[in-house]
């Protein structure tokens, strides 16, 4: 996608070779007509999947994850990232070692809110390891549902994480892949087809 590839350069930051900082339009402060576009773009990419749900946790993949569930007139449910009074104790949960914070947590989903009959779209807004999709992979396993497809803002194609989940057979599709991060620069690589 032309238009994030443009706003990372234009307004992302790479730190050293494997951290790329795009809190100014896309984690921190959000650029809302991009995450606009980001929403009708996984819908073009996605839309005969047969979604009935879109997944993604929380806190930085909600925006984009209700923009694409606008698209698709479908719910989007976020797995949070800690136990929460509010949720209770009916939940599916798997644990998940992030790379941006350095450390594990478990995040949780209501049983409540996604069950066998759902189809899943995951949405997120980076991918290094795959650790998080992973997580949710587990989630959606644990109530019986099924994964149609992966859409990622930002994938670090460097990292092992897409990789992986494109040779387990999932489609991952993502708007933008970092191919490599040298003293300053960005590049990039075309979508990888899965």
């Amino acid at each position: 996608m032309k238009l994030l590839e443009e706003k990372i350069k234009n307004e992302g930051t790479a730190i050293g070779t494997d951290i790329l900082k795009v809190d100014m339009f896309l984690n921190h402060q959000i650029d809302p007509i991009l995450v606009e576009e980001m929403g009708k773009e996984f819908y073009r990419l996605f839309k005969d999947c047969g979604a009935t749900k879109v997944v993604t946790i929380e806190s930085s993949g909600i925006s984009i994850a209700v923009a694409a569930a606008r698209c698709f007139g479908i719910p989007a449910l976020f797995a949070k990232k800690a136990a929460h009074k509010n949720v209770g104790n009916e939940v599916y949960s798997a644990k998940c070692y992030s790379f941006t914070h350095g450390n594990e947590y478990t995040m949780n989903v209501s049983k409540k809110y996604l069950s066998s009959e759902d189809k899943v779209l995951i949405i997120d807004d980076f991918m290094a390891g795959g650790n998080a999709c992973n997580a949710l992979i587990d989630i959606i396993g644990q109530a019986g549902a099924q994964v149609v497809g992966i859409g990622i803002a930002i994938e670090k194609g460097f990292q092992p994480g897409g990789k992986a989940l494109r040779e387990k057979g999932y489609k991952v599709r993502s708007l933008a892949i970092v191919e490599s991060m040298n003293d300053g620069e960005i590049t990039f690589t075309p979508e990888i087809d899965s």
